[in-house]
């Protein structure tokens, strides 16, 4: 397992969310802004540019690896499910977490999220509250608890 230098730790994590409805772009937005992790966070709405991105691509050629992915099933370009089987296809992003988050609570979807290498799975609430009380859950367990255990 690799270990991060300090000031690979004290730097902001980075936050790469995948995510098409504006609506739900801004919810995740203000979760992320409210967090004491003070995490950048970085919005493509297609998973084709995502993918771009991600493999630091064209434009994005001097794109950090993002320290977490969210990243919604139902996208323009490439869908969720494919952009997340690149992406642990990757060596450069094979350790990059993505957690899935998405309004599809269908068994077949999670299981082959899962699959696919995702390390979690939330289904988005729809209330806005809720949706951004699940956001800050998930930050605060991708970065104050599994950081910890690096």
């Amino acid at each position: 397992m690799e270990t991060l230098t300090s000031s690979e730790r004290s730097a902001a994590p980075r936050i790469l969310l995948v995510e098409d409805d504006p609506g739900d772009q801004e919810l995740t937005r203000r979760a992320v802004q409210r967090h004491p992790a003070r995490a950048e966070l970085r919005v493509i709405g297609d998973g084709g540019q995502a993918l771009e991105y991600l493999r630091g691509r064209g434009e994005h050629a001097s794109a950090p690896v993002p320290s977490l992915v969210l990243l919604d099933l139902n996208l323009p370009g490439i869908d969720g499910k494919r952009l997340l089987e690149a992406a642990k296809g990757d060596p450069r992003l094979r350790r990059t977490p993505v957690v899935v988050l998405s309004t599809s609570a269908r068994e077949d979807d999670i299981r082959e999220s899962y699959e696919l290498g995702c390390n979690s799975y939330v289904v988005k609430p729809t209330d806005a509250h809720a949706f951004m009380a699940a956001v800050h859950e998930l930050l605060t367990y991708w970065f104050e608890i599994v950081a910890l255990s690096d």
